[in-house]
């Protein structure tokens, strides 16, 4: 990997990315329409905003970005609450319902609370199914791979 002095995460891919074998062969590709918005003003204005972020328009002198405060929910429940209106004074949703209105975790720590925060708020009435995943590693799996702690917790 190359060096870049005091340079940021986004320079040193970009420094890899230009000295490696496969960079004949990148063809760069720039959004010029988001399609998955409505026509209305503000769909308009939001798509802007995206197609901005990706130009790295919109980043402030410490590469943060500026998040308009109608998309800012003030707490944990609010969140929730936004995403998923309403949950609670209906009868079980369908599976297209979960499937769109998702909250992205980085970790899993993260996402066992919100998962325990969005079952709370089911009716009591509802039938709930929990499927368990596994988030440790034998001993002897250890051994074959090296897996992060930060993915397993």
């Amino acid at each position: 990997m190359p060096v870049v002095p005091k340079g940021t995460y986004q320079q040193v891919v970009a420094a890899s990315l230009c000295r490696g074998n496969l960079w004949g062969h990148i063809k760069f590709l720039h959004l010029r329409q988001n399609i998955c918005v409505g026509h209305s003003e503000a769909d308009n204005q939001h798509a802007q905003w995206l197609l901005e972020i990706g130009a790295g328009l919109t980043m402030d002198n410490n590469e943060m970005i500026q998040v308009p405060q109608s998309m800012v929910c003030a707490n944990f429940n609010a969140l929730i609450n936004r995403i998923y209106s309403g949950i609670s004074n209906t009868k079980a949703q369908d599976d297209q319902y979960f499937l769109d209105h998702i909250i992205l975790c980085p970790r899993n720590d993260q996402v066992h609370d919100i998962n325990k925060a969005i079952l709370q708020q089911f009716n009591p009435t509802t039938e709930v199914h929990m499927l368990r995943s596994v988030n440790s590693v034998s001993e002897e799996d250890r051994m074959h791979h090296a897996y992060p702690v930060e993915f397993l917790q």
